[in-house]
């Protein structure tokens, strides 16, 4: 029997990158969490029409979702979403295809171009971590 993984989802407040004008966007149009944003955007039709709704560019919409579905994953959560984000992962599918060792390699650079310490970088541990649960995610 294999073991399925819950999602988790967080207040919309939580994603990062998202200012407190388009958190009020969002919520004003019945966007309170995580879920209800996967919910609208289901489709590239969907995220057309919610960009066209809010009157906001869809690149926005598109950056929006993939921090959602990659919080969805309990180890990853809001804390790293954005920076799975900024290493080329924009999906929880795509992170379950995703090469352990290229994948650190990238965040440590990451880290390192924005940090100037790799220490500050997750662990191969937990990138593994992370690529465990999506591939138990249901």
């Amino acid at each position: 029997m294999a073991i399925k993984l819950h999602q988790t989802y967080w207040s919309i407040d939580k994603l990062p990158g998202i200012s407190h004008k388009d958190q009020n966007l969002l919520i004003s149009n019945g966007i309170y969490t995580t879920k209800d944003l996967l919910a609208k955007v289901r489709t590239t039709q969907d995220k057309s029409a919610l960009a066209n709704k809010l009157q906001i560019n869809l690149k926005y919409i598109n950056k929006w979702s993939a921090l959602a579905d990659l919080a969805r994953i309990p180890a990853v959560g809001w804390e790293h979403c954005g920076v799975l984000l900024h290493s080329g992962v924009g999906s929880v599918a795509q992170l379950k295809q995703t090469n352990l060792g290229k994948l650190h390699s990238h965040i440590k650079r990451l880290y390192v171009a924005n940090t100037r310490n790799k220490n500050l970088s997750p662990s191969v541990e937990q990138v593994q971590k992370w690529i465990q649960q999506a591939k138990l995610l249901t």
